[in-house]
């Protein structure tokens, strides 16, 4: 399946990017390649990932707290939303 990543979901991954890279020189590279990872396993085998909500996925990265929540389209895995997993449930929902 192909990964296709919304607008929003793209801001949140170059916002969390950044911030580590502030962090620590080489971290927020260090986030994208987890982030990567997580995908290709999310884009290879979709529903190994618990539903969450009614047509919602949650993948979880392992060294860093965040999450991507997906949906299964035909032929497709869209993403719109990768978050912390302190935020508000309601700022992903918002986005469905």
């Amino acid at each position: 399946m192909t990964v296709v990543r919304s607008r929003e979901a793209e801001r949140d991954i170059e916002a969390a990017a950044f911030w580590y890279e502030k962090q620590r020189e080489g971290l927020g590279v260090e986030f994208v390649l987890e982030l990567d990872a997580v995908l290709e396993r999310v884009e290879t085998a979709p529903r190994q990932f618990p539903e969450i909500e009614a047509r919602v996925r949650r993948a979880l990265l392992r060294r860093f707290p965040y999450a991507v929540y997906f949906g299964i389209e035909e032929g497709s895995v869209g993403v719109f939303a990768v978050l912390h997993q302190s935020r508000d449930p309601e700022v992903w929902k918002a986005r469905l």
